[in-house]
C-alpha cells in the first residue's frame, strides 16, 4: 500500500501455534498481510446488533450487564442455565445446557446478576425468538475474569485479567472476518500484539501527506483500535487505494510522452486520398458527434506523441466506422493497423463489412484476418502478408499478440470492446511498432463505462463518448414480463408473431444450454406451442462451428422468422430486420449484459422491443433492477445501475471478499470526490517528485496492473 512494507515473519512475532493456525487458514506469513486483514464490523461496551437482523447460524457479539437468571431442571437430568442480557437497545437472551451439576452449578456462580461480559455465539431461534445458545463468554470489570471457549484463545498473549482490561480499554472491539478454524478472538489478539511491537511507521506520503487527514500509522491503528472513529480511519485508507491507482495512471501517460510515435498527417503529400473518398460515398450522413471526434483523432494521430483514447459508445452509434477512417488515415502515411478483436465472430465480422465499406467506395486495400481457428496454411499466408507489408488493415483475436506475429510498420492499433482485453494485452502491440517507436492506439467499448471507473482504471486514455444514434437507428421500446404476471408474457408472444407477420424476425435468449429454461427446453417447447407454424433456428455454443455458421447464415438470410440462442449472440450478430428480441430469466443477467442484447434490435429504421422476461418475485432486489432496466435505454445510466448493485469488484472482475480483496475501501459508486482528489494530488506528486512517486507504486504495482488487467 503506498509502498509500505511490513515483511516481518508472523514466526517471529507470535506464539508458533498462532502464527501456523494464521498461515494453515488465512495464508499469511508476513506483518503487512495480517495487519491489513481489517474488521468487518465493531461491537461497542454498550451496543450490539439487533437480534432481529441476525440470521439462525450467525455469529453475534455483544457486551451487556447480565439483569435475569434462571434455572431449570428437566425430567433428561438436563439443566438448563438462562441469562437475560441488557445492551443499549435490546435484551438477550442466553441459553447453557448442562448434562453435569457440576457444570451448572460453576455457571451459576460465574454468571450472575449484575455482572457484565462479552458474549459470543450463534444465534439460534427458539419459539419465536432469537437466542444465544452456549456462548462464550469473558467477564469484564471483575477483580477474577474468566474466559471460556473462543475468548480463551486470548489467553496466547496473556491472562484473562491482561486480556479484560485490553478489551475494556478499546473504544470498541474489532470483530474481524474469520474462518471455521480460526476465530475473530484469534486475530483480533494476534494483530494486537503486532501492532504493540510495531513502531510508528513514518507516512509513505512524506511531504505530499494530507494534512486534514490521519497519518497512515494512525490510519492503521486506528483502523484496529478505535473503532467509533472508524470512517475517519477508512477514508485515509480508501484515499490510499484511489491515489495508488492515480499514480500508476499518471505515470503510465506521464510515460506516453516520452514515447514517440510517427506523426499521420490526415493530408499526406502525394498519398491517396481515402478517407476523403470513403467519407464521400458513404450511404448516410455522419453524425455531428462522430464528425467532432473522427477530427480530434486525426489531430491525436498527427502528433509525435502516441494517441490513447478511448471511445465509448453504444452497439450500433458508428463507432466502426470512426476506427475505419483513423485506419485510413494510418494507411495513408504508409503504416500499418491491427485490428484487435475479442472473438474469432466479431473479428471476421470486422473483416467482412470494412471490405464492403471499402469495396463499395471503390477504395483497394488489402483486409488480412489472422485468428487462432485458421489452418496452419492459412495462418502462414496471413503472417506473410503482415511481415511483408502486403497486409494494410489486420484483423484478429489474441492471435496477433503471440510473439511469431511481426509487423512490416504497424502505426495505428484499435482495441474492440476492451473489457475483454488487459493492460498487458493493449500493450503487447504497442511494442511493435519500427524503429523503436510506439504505434497510436484508440480503444473501443460498446459496454458504458461509469465516470468513476473510467478515471480510475483508465486514467491514461482520453474519452471520447458517442452519444448520438446514427441515422436509421431508432430508440429501443423495453418492456417487463415477469412471470407473476402471466397476461404479460401471453401478450407478448401475440406481439412476436405481429411482427414476424410485417416481414421481421425474432431473438428468443436463454441463459443456459440445457436443464429447465434453457435453449433447448425453450426451443422444443415453443416450437410445439406458441411458435408451432413458424421456421425456428437454435444457436448454443455447443455446437460445432460450421453449424454455427448456418444458422446465423440462414437468419442474416431471412430464412429463419426466430432465432432461440443462449448469449452466444451478445456480440457478433447484426440482424437489421430483427425487430424483437425476448431475454428469458434475465434476472440471471448482469445488467450490462442485458444492455448489450438489448441493441441486437433496432439497427434497421424499424421500431424495435426488448422483452425483459424474469421469474424473480414481486418486490425483489432483482424485480426492481429489471424495471430499472427496462426503463432507461440509456448505457450510462445502465453501467451506473450495474455499479451500485454489484459493486466495483464485480464491474472490474475482482474478488471482494476474504483474502482476496484487493481494494478494502474504496467505494467505487460513492467516493467520487475522493478519486477526483486523488486524480489531481497525483498529477502533482508526478509532477513535482517522479521518482517518489515511482517508490509509491513500486510495491503495489503489480496488485494494481492485476485490477487493470481485469478491467
Amino acid at each position: 500500500m503506498l509502498n509500505w512494507e511490513d515483511n516481518r515473519k508472523l514466526t517471529d512475532l507470535l506464539p508458533e501455534k498462532e502464527a501456523k493456525t494464521i498461515r494453515t487458514t488465512l495464508g499469511y506469513t508476513t506483518a503487512k498481510e495480517l495487519l491489513t486483514h481489517y474488521p468487518r464490523a465493531y461491537a461497542t461496551h454498550n451496543d450490539t446488533p439487533f437480534l432481529n437482523q441476525a440470521n439462525d447460524g450467525d455469529i453475534v457479539t455483544c457486551i451487556g450487564e447480565i439483569i435475569h437468571t434462571a434455572t431449570i431442571h428437566t425430567k433428561k437430568t438436563t439443566t438448563i442455565y438462562t441469562i437475560t442480557i441488557q445492551t443499549t437497545n435490546e435484551l438477550i437472551k442466553a441459553t447453557f445446557f448442562h448434562a453435569k451439576p457440576h457444570q451448572a452449578a460453576w455457571c451459576e456462580r460465574t454468571l450472575t446478576r449484575g455482572t457484565t461480559a462479552i458474549f459470543t455465539g450463534k444465534i439460534k431461534t427458539y419459539r419465536g425468538a432469537p437466542q444465544l445458545q452456549h456462548p462464550d463468554f469473558l467477564l469484564l470489570n471483575t477483580p477474577h475474569p474468566t474466559s471460556t471457549g473462543a475468548l480463551k484463545q486470548l489467553t496466547a498473549y496473556g491472562n484473562d485479567t491482561d486480556i479484560s482490561n485490553f478489551l475494556t480499554s478499546l473504544p470498541a472491539i474489532p470483530i474481524y472476518p474469520a474462518r471455521q478454524r480460526i476465530t475473530t478472538w484469534r486475530i483480533l489478539g494476534a494483530i494486537h500484539h503486532i501492532l504493540d511491537h510495531t513502531n510508528p511507521i513514518p507516512d509513505p506520503l512524506g511531504p505530499f501527506t494530507p494534512p486534514d487527514l490521519p497519518t497512515f500509522d494512525r490510519a492503521l491503528r486506528g483502523i484496529h483500535q478505535d473503532g467509533t472513529n472508524a470512517y475517519t480511519y477508512r477514508h485515509r485508507l480508501a484515499y490510499n487505494e484511489a491515489l495508488a491507482l492515480a499514480l500508476v495512471m499518471e505515470i503510465r501517460r506521464h510515460d506516453t510522452t516520452t514515447r514517440h510515435a510517427t506523426p499521420l498527417s490526415p493530408h499526406p503529400t502525394g498519398a491517396p486520398h481515402h478517407r476523403e473518398t470513403l467519407i464521400n460515398n458513404l450511404p448516410y450522413t455522419l453524425t455531428t458527434g462522430q464528425q467532432t471526434i473522427i477530427n480530434t483523432i486525426a489531430t491525436d494521430l498527427n502528433s509525435p506523441h502516441p494517441m490513447q483514447r478511448l471511445l465509448q459508445g453504444e452497439v450500433g452509434s458508428g463507432k466502426t466506422i470512426i476506427a475505419l477512417i483513423a485506419m485510413l488515415q494510418a494507411v495513408e502515411n504508409g503504416k500499418q493497423c491491427a485490428l484487435l478483436a475479442p472473438t474469432s465472430v466479431l473479428a471476421h465480422q470486422h473483416g467482412h463489412s470494412l471490405t464492403e465499406l471499402l469495396t463499395n467506395a471503390g477504395i483497394n486495400l488489402t483486409i488480412t484476418t489472422l485468428t487462432g481457428d485458421m489452418t496452419p496454411t492459412q495462418k502462414n499466408h496471413a503472417l506473410l502478408a503482415i511481415i511483408s507489408g502486403d497486409a494494410n488493415i489486420i484483423i484478429g483475436t489474441h492471435a496477433l499478440i503471440q510473439d511469431t506475429v511481426e509487423f512490416y510498420d504497424l502505426g495505428l492499433v484499435i482495441i474492440d470492446e476492451q473489457h475483454r482485453f488487459g493492460v498487458e494485452q493493449r500493450d503487447s502491440l504497442r511494442t511493435k511498432g519500427k524503429n523503436h517507436t510506439t504505434p497510436h492506439l484508440l480503444v473501443m467499448t460498446a459496454t458504458p463505462i461509469p465516470r468513476t471507473i473510467a478515471m480510475t482504471f483508465f486514467g491514461d486514455l482520453n474519452h471520447s463518448t458517442l452519444n448520438e444514434l446514427p441515422g436509421g437507428r431508432r430508440p429501443i421500446k423495453s418492456y417487463v414480463v415477469p412471470e407473476y404476471l402471466p397476461k404479460y408474457t401471453t401478450r407478448a408472444y401475440e406481439v412476436m408473431r405481429e411482427h414476424i407477420h410485417q416481414g421481421h424476425q425474432i431473438y428468443i435468449v436463454c441463459p443456459r444450454i440445457n436443464g429447465p429454461g434453457g435453449v433447448l427446453e425453450t426451443h422444443q417447447h415453443l416450437s410445439e406451442t406458441e411458435f408451432k407454424n413458424y421456421r425456428i433456428g437454435l444457436l448454443h455454443g455447443q455446437l460445432k462451428d460450421a453449424d454455427k455458421d448456418t444458422t446465423m447464415r440462414q437468419f442474416a438470410n431471412g430464412d429463419l422468422d426466430i432465432l432461440i440462442a443462449t448469449t452466444v449472440i451478445e456480440v457478433g450478430i447484426d440482424v437489421p430486420n430483427a425487430t424483437i428480441i425476448m431475454i428469458r430469466e434475465s434476472e440471471n443477467l448482469g445488467v450490462s449484459q442485458l444492455h448489450q442484447l438489448r441493441g441486437r434490435v433496432g439497427r434497421g429504421g424499424y421500431d424495435s422491443i426488448c422483452f425483459f422476461h424474469h421469474t424473480a418475485e414481486r418486490g425483489t432486489p432483482a424485480d426492481k433492477r429489471i424495471w430499472q432496466m427496462a426503463a432507461t435505454t440509456d448505457g450510462f445510466q445502465v453501467a451506473e445501475i450495474d455499479l451500485i448493485q454489484r459493486h466495483e469488484g464485480d464491474v472490474l472482475g475482482t474478488s471482494q471478499s476474504g483474502t482476496n480483496r484487493k481494494i478494502a475501501f474504496l467505494n467505487l459508486a460513492r467516493d467520487i470526490g475522493l478519486i477526483n482528489r486523488a486524480n489531481r494530488d497525483a498529477k502533482n506528486i508526478v509532477a513535482h517528485n517522479l521518482d517518489l512517486a515511482r517508490q509509491l507504486i513500486a510495491g503495489i504495482d503489480d496488485i494494481t496492473q492485476d485490477y487493470l488487467d481485469k478491467s
